[in-house]
């Protein structure tokens, strides 16, 4: 669905590897920077990589990010994160869409089913690994993930793709752009898709098929110190499962955006959005919610050493649950307020070291008055070389689910959320090298020391059990290694390669008597390495692989597996393009998340695709 163009094998993609190492990313800073200089442990999916992977989807092109646990559950299901702790519910991980935060106060995370845009229109997706609370907030604790699209100038023209296969029986896409006078563009899109029920290790059938629906709109207004976005999508599916009738979703939003350079350079920005969302589980709950947001923010330079930005916000999320005899939210309704404030000042220390000190302080509904501080420093001792550092402190404030969930939704309750449930928190030691060593290659390398205190755990009640209720009695450390590079091997092939180290070391405190123990708090391979081949063939044709090894996981445990992707492609002529890619092709079928014997394993599948922009 991108505008492709008929190339020689000497162009491998659209950005060369020194290109690829100075794209401008904001995701560390809240400003543009290149990639080299930026010192956290950031890896960049570029427009050019998603289209190579032929992935379908947000949760699949996220596989391409080395710093990231990705694991597919069943048809609609995944667990995502970093650096630990992953689940289908993990809350570590903060997720933006074009500046939309994609959150949930259920449980801080992320609903994948019904995060999705028109894949050919994503820019580029800033993948960052570790805490990002001084100007995220609160649940950006072990990373931040930013999905940015494209400009609407970038999408005049039409676009229309169709895709099938085993698992993915039917994509559909098209996108219509324009421009309207000099300084005003706009796209439009609509976009569809079928899935096919997993099956288990046994081959009977899960039951969890699903379809969607999306259509949404941009437009971009740019004059000569402004430019104005506004944006927004509408959806709705369906999810099949076994008993009490069809899971739906379907929602709605919109965002506007508004910049000004100002004399002298500095900028200020205001943002604000709306979004709706209705989900509904028969037999087990519903719930809408309702979020508004809006952030402002002002970026301006002091004197000759001093770059500094500062902002704020106010967010109101309404949620009103739908509860159920197994399960209940009390209250039902709840009203949710959050606050902040910000200030992050990088300060030239010389002509090579940079010093940058944050603060954000951020007033929720729980636990009232959080804060995050981040020191981070910098130092270029040459060009293409970067050494970088940091210690951060970010929080995991209480969701509904620590707080009001009752199980089931009348006396004698098994399960409460505790009342006075606090916030979990985060003090991270980080360290990174970033080198450039040749003109063809890129190299990537972190490591993290992470303190956690007040984890989440499972606790008698006084006089119990039953009930259980949710407390704040674990904790301990992780650790590890996050390493990738790229290496331009000639014009026309490209490999790239990631691994990553990890090691959690958790404990409850004395006196919890939680019967799931520490295993309740995530479950994560140790060990997990990747790496892809992109290679331009003659007569336009395209050849690209990938290959990912995922160590085991131990509870519920899970076997570690080698899963190889192909996908071979034809540009056609100028902007059509047809492409067949296969999937878990080294094994008939393999599990990646949950228990044995009624999870979901990954088949072995084919898809084809057709793309044309005109």
């Amino acid at each position: 669905m991108t505008v492709v163009a008929a190339r020689s094998p000497a162009d491998l993609s659209n950005l060369t590897i020194e290109e690829l190492a100075n794209i401008e990313i904001t995701s560390v800073s809240k400003k543009p920077e290149p990639l080299s200089d930026a010192a956290a442990a950031v890896y960049v999916i570029t427009r050019e990589d998603i289209r190579r992977s032929g992935a379908t989807s947000i949760p699949e092109i996220l596989r391409l990010a080395p710093n990231l646990e990705v694991a597919r559950v069943n048809s609609n299901q995944y667990a995502i994160s970093a650096r630990g702790f992953n689940s289908t519910t993990a809350n570590k991980l903060l997720v933006l869409i074009d500046g939309r935060t994609v959150y949930t106060p259920l449980y801080s995370g992320v609903f994948w089913d019904v995060q999705d845009v028109l894949i050919e229109d994503i820019e580029r997706i800033e993948v960052v690994s570790g805490p990002g609370g001084t100007l995220w907030g609160s649940n950006a604790v072990n990373g931040v993930i930013n999905i940015i699209t494209r400009h609407s100038r970038d999408t005049t023209g039409a676009f229309a793709g169709v895709g099938a296969g085993i698992e993915d029986r039917l994509d559909i896409g098209a996108r219509y752009g324009g421009r309207l006078g000099e300084h005003l563009t706009y796209r439009l899109y609509a976009k569809g898709f079928e899935r096919d029920d997993t099956e288990t290790g046994g081959g009977a059938s899960v039951q969890d098929s699903w379809n969607k629906g999306q259509a949404g709109f941009r437009t971009d207004w740019t004059g000569v110190t402004d430019t104005l976005t506004l944006q927004g999508d509408l959806y709705d599916g369906s999810i099949d499962q076994m008993v009490n009738g069809d899971k739906t979703i379907s929602g709605a939003n919109v965002l506007g955006r508004w910049s000004r350079t100002l004399h002298g350079g500095s900028v200020i920005e205001v943002q604000t959005y709306y979004d709706r969302t209705r989900r509904f589980y028969p037999g087990t709950f519903g719930e809408i919610l309702n979020t508004y947001d809006i952030q402002a923010q002002h970026r301006f330079s002091l004197g000759a050493r001093h770059d500094i930005v500062w902002g704020g916000g106010y967010r109101l999320m309404r949620d009103d649950v739908t509860n159920s005899a197994v399960l209940a939210f009390l209250p039902a309704s709840r009203v949710l307020n959050l606050f902040n404030i910000f200030l992050q000042d990088g300060i030239a220390l010389g002509a090579r070291v940079q010093l940058t000190l944050g603060l954000k302080l951020e007033n929720n509904r729980y636990t009232r008055l959080e804060v995050q501080p981040n020191i981070r420093l910098a130092w270029k001792p040459a060009d293409h070389m970067l050494l970088w550092s940091a210690v951060s402190r970010a929080v995991r404030t209480p969701s509904r689910l620590d707080r009001d969930l009752f199980a089931p939704a009348s006396t004698p309750f098994f399960l409460a959320g505790g009342p006075n449930f606090d916030s979990e928190t985060l003090i991270a030691y980080e360290a990174g090298y970033r080198v450039q060593p040749i003109t063809r290659a890129t190299v990537s390398i972190s490591a993290f020391y992470n303190v956690y205190d007040k984890l989440r755990s499972l606790e008698p009640a006084p006089g119990g059990p039953p009930p259980y209720v949710l407390d704040n009695k674990m904790k301990g450390h992780t650790y590890g290694v996050e390493t990738w590079g790229s290496y331009s091997v000639t014009d026309w092939w490209r490999l790239s390669a990631g691994y990553t180290y990890l090691k959690m070391r958790l404990h409850l405190l004395s006196g919890s008597g939680d019967p799931t123990g520490v295993p309740g708090a995530g479950n994560d391979p140790t060990h997990q390495a990747s790496a892809r081949s992109m290679i331009n063939l003659p007569y336009n044709l395209e050849f690209d692989l990938a290959v990912r090894a995922v160590g085991n996981l131990p509870a519920p445990a899970v076997p570690s597996y080698v899963a190889l992707d192909a996908r071979l492609g034809w540009i056609v002529w100028r902007g059509a393009e047809i492409s067949v890619m296969g999937s878990n092709l080294l094994d008939r079928r393999h599990p990646e998340f949950g228990a044995a014997p009624a999870r979901s394993e990954l088949e072995r599948t084919v898809y084809g695709r057709v793309r044309w922009t005109f």
